[in-house]
């Protein structure tokens, strides 16, 4: 398995997917009955095999993910050759980003000296979408990258 597998609740979430899954390897309703009651490894490797797939899919479209920790803001843009990022530091140890006192803290705060920005830019070594999948492994998230794109455009300036 490249990446993990779905959970149970993203699986019943994709459930009409799997069921065509299944059915592109001639695998109806009571075959996969069959299946799961009979050879469970079989059923979890199928169940591994869709995870993979759809991991691949949903990767494989990630424009933005951001990450953020009690006094850092990682925002990625991903495209199909490299990453690039910005990275917010707030250099007050009491700030804590994660509430939202702390986002208006450095809404207030960005362009002093209590904080710091970074950007940086690395092309995709190996696999693009295993690199990205470790950053969501870590705990990013994919968004809009309206954040993003609003930073980039107040460094550029």
């Amino acid at each position: 398995m490249k990446y993990t597998r779905l959970t149970k609740e993203q699986l019943e979430e994709l459930h009409p997917e799997f069921i065509n899954f299944l059915a592109s390897q001639s695998i109806d309703k009571a075959e996969w009955d069959s299946i799961k009651a009979n050879n469970p490894q079989v059923a979890e490797q199928e169940i591994d095999v869709f995870s993979d797939l759809i991991w691949e899919g949903v990767l494989g479209n990630a424009k933005y993910l951001e990450h953020y920790s009690k006094n850092y803001i990682f925002l990625f843009h991903c495209t199909e050759v490299h990453m690039m990022t910005i990275i917010i530091r707030a250099l007050v140890p009491d700030v804590d980003l994660l509430q939202k006192e702390g986002l208006q803290w450095l809404s207030d705060n960005l362009f002093t000296d209590n904080v710091e920005v970074q950007r940086g830019q690395k092309v995709f070594a190996d696999d693009r979408n295993k690199e990205i999948f470790e950053l969501v492994a870590q705990g990013a998230i994919f968004t809009d990258g309206e954040l993003y794109e609003q930073m980039n455009s107040i460094l550029e300036q």
